[in-house]
């Protein structure tokens, strides 16, 4: 064979040896999957570490067992003074802001009308009148001692005499109930305005009315609040208010406000009757001790403890706080976790008593430390599908 044949059919064997060799194949990475659940996060063992995530159980303590229940800041009725005008009129001068502190007897208001001056004008016309009538009816008693006047006479002046003196009775009451000086009337001096005067010690809670205002007697014009005895109004539902007596401590929070930093009142007064719309019952609850500090009307989430008990628990750290509701994460895979639901409880030590609202076993995996890192993670998830 020819040296030019042998050189084809090598370099041929050579090109169907590279033909057959098989292909090698480039690795493709898994992507990575997406929770399943808007309540589920993923992270990797690196962001574990570094979140200083730790896990473990449910930790049993004796804790008070207690009621939830809401309810606001409030003050006895008799504490709560809505100042209105007995008489209508104008609105001269207002001598007090919003949120004044105000002693009883300070100048609330000056009212000023026409009626006011006829009051006083019948007032003093009806004192002249009596008195005339006072000695009319001492004549005639001595007529008739002397067997001179007739008898009539006597009826007449005693009847005109007992009618002005009511007259006068009721027409003074109404200036008493206006505030005007009837030492001062007496004396010839009449008021053209009215003032109008606080009749308890407190702060303004409200004024509705400015100068040249025109005010009805059912108008209410400046609302007093005296703090100095609050006190807690809270609705316990029907199916619990069986386990409230009156003696026991109540643990509560304003709006906001951290744990740890919880008020203490006791429950004075358990409801016979109940809301039949929201099925609630209201209690009534003293501060212990008084304070100063709070706000009436100012809302509130307490806890009624009405026993002690062996609760679950979990540390501070590991509840996200959501207003009535809170939150925990359970692991339910090895990079896998799930938010759940729960109603926080009584504190104690760092310890939070928890009322699950979904059944878990005992031997759930929990994180006791990174919660927050977690519900970062996802928050930062959800925000990015949006």
């Amino acid at each position: 064979m020819k040296p030019t044949s042998l050189l084809l059919l090598a370099t041929l064997l050579t090109a169907c040896g590279q033909n057959n060799a098989p292909e090698k194949q480039t690795p493709v990475a898994a992507a990575p999957t997406r929770p399943t659940t808007p309540d589920e996060v993923r992270i990797s063992p690196a962001q574990a570490r570094a979140a200083g995530l730790e896990l473990g159980g449910f930790n049993w303590k004796n804790l008070a067992a207690d009621v939830q229940a809401n309810g606001v800041v409030d003050v006895p009725p008799q504490n709560r003074a809505s100042v209105s005008a007995v008489m209508g009129g104008y609105v001269q001068s207002v001598a007090v802001l919003p949120g004044q502190q105000v002693r009883r007897g300070a100048v609330l208001a000056v009212l000023r009308h026409p009626d006011y001056l006829k009051l006083q004008q019948e007032y003093l016309q009806s004192r002249s009148r009596v008195t005339f009538l006072q000695q009319e009816l001492k004549r005639q008693q001595t007529l008739d001692a002397e067997d001179v006047g007739a008898k009539r006479k006597l009826q007449q002046a005693q009847s005109e005499y007992t009618s002005e003196q009511a007259n006068l009775q009721a027409t003074a009451g109404q200036l008493r109930m206006l505030g005007i000086s009837l030492s001062n009337l007496n004396q010839g001096r009449i008021s053209p305005s009215v003032t109008l005067m606080a009749p308890i010690s407190g702060n303004v809670a409200m004024v509705r009315i400015n100068p040249g205002q025109y005010v009805n007697p059912q108008d209410v014009l400046v609302e007093l609040v005296d703090p100095s005895h609050m006190h807690l109004e809270l609705q316990v539902f029907e199916r619990d208010v069986n386990q409230v007596h009156k003696g026991q401590q109540v643990v509560f929070r304003l709006p906001g406000q951290r744990r740890g930093s919880d008020m203490t009142a006791n429950v004075y007064l358990v409801g016979k009757s109940f809301d039949p719309e929201k099925r609630t019952v209201n209690v009534h609850a003293h501060l212990e001790p008084e304070r100063d500090d709070l706000i009436p009307g100012q809302y509130v989430a307490a806890a009624i403890q009405t026993g002690a008990a062996r609760q679950r628990t979990l540390p501070e750290e590991a509840i996200i706080q959501a207003g009535e509701f809170s939150y925990i994460f359970v692991r339910t895979a090895p990079d896998t976790f799930r938010r759940i639901k729960v109603k926080p409880g009584a504190t104690e030590n760092g310890d939070v008593a928890l009322r699950l609202l979904e059944p878990l076993p005992d031997s759930t995996h929990l994180v006791q430390r990174g919660a927050y890192f977690l519900d970062a993670e996802l928050k930062k998830g959800q925000d990015a599908e949006e």
